[in-house]
């Protein structure tokens, strides 16, 4: 069962809702999966996947109508992903009357699930934010609202505000022209250490059996596949419009997933 959580809120009550709709059709596609009564499910298989299709012309047209009244900035790599996804589903449709159709549920089933954390937590986060709990600065600092009460991860979590911090300095320094390199080292920072810290976080979690370890694994990995699928030929070309990006990104997803995900386990 997969489970509309709260990191993946956007704050745009229709992208949400619609959200929440292809978690309905995703736990479906699993319960055919592990259906066992039924021996052919190529008509349901078929159905599936129609209204997967018709999910998608729908709400991709919803989510890049509304990117494009806001003026939002990351308007055409959506429309591409879209377009990735569309192509994959007419691929899933030309498969679906084949003999293998547990294998065909599997993969679907995999595909969906990847395609809509990644997208949502890596993309579709920052086209509408949430409340915050309170007035931000501009540079993140931690403070008691993130304890989560387990001494290991928030140690880790005032890492990474530090690091954010970095980034901060960086997108402010007026006299450093060229600032390629230090962005990619810190993104590579970034990287080692988020996947280091989601090693720990989730050690810590499958000792105590946290019931949401599976839904905190599927966020980071989103987290970090975001950080990888940066293209460096767009950083060296946009090098202030990069460090803005991943300003906003990371204080929006780090503090909203403390504050909603991450204090759940303390708790």
């Amino acid at each position: 069962m997969y489970y509309f959580t709260d990191d993946c809120l956007l704050g745009v009550e229709m992208i949400d809702n619609e959200h929440r709709e292809l978690f309905r059709i995703i736990n479906e596609t699993q319960e055919l999966l592990n259906n066992e009564l039924i021996e052919d499910k190529y008509h349901q298989i078929q159905e599936m996947v129609e209204r997967l299709k018709e999910y998608a012309e729908q709400h991709f047209q919803h989510e890049e109508e509304y990117m494009e009244s806001i003026h939002h900035p990351e308007l055409e790599l959506q429309k591409q992903q879209h377009l990735i996804f569309c192509e994959k589903i007419d691929e899933a449709d030309a498969r679906a009357s084949g003999n293998e159709q547990q294998e065909f549920l599997e993969d679907l089933l995999k595909y969906l699930v990847t395609w809509l954390y990644r997208h949502i937590i890596g993309c579709d986060l920052m086209i509408g934010k949430l409340k915050p709990v309170q007035e931000k600065s501009a540079i993140p600092v931690f403070t008691q609202q993130y304890v989560t009460g387990i001494g290991l991860i928030d140690e880790e979590h005032k890492e990474l505000f530090r690091i954010i911090g970095e980034v901060y300095r960086v997108m402010e320094e007026e006299y450093l022209h060229d600032k390629y390199d230090e962005i990619v080292h810190l993104l590579e920072e970034l990287k080692d250490y988020t996947k280091f810290h989601f090693a720990d976080e989730e050690k810590y979690m499958q000792s105590i059996a946290y019931e949401g370890l599976a839904a905190q694994k599927r966020a980071h990995d989103a987290f970090v596949a975001r950080l990888e699928g940066m293209n460096f030929e767009h950083i060296d070309e946009h090098q202030q419009e990069t460090l803005e990006e991943m300003m906003e990104f990371l204080t929006e997803w780090l503090i909203n997933h403390i504050l909603h995900t991450d204090k759940k386990i303390g708790k």
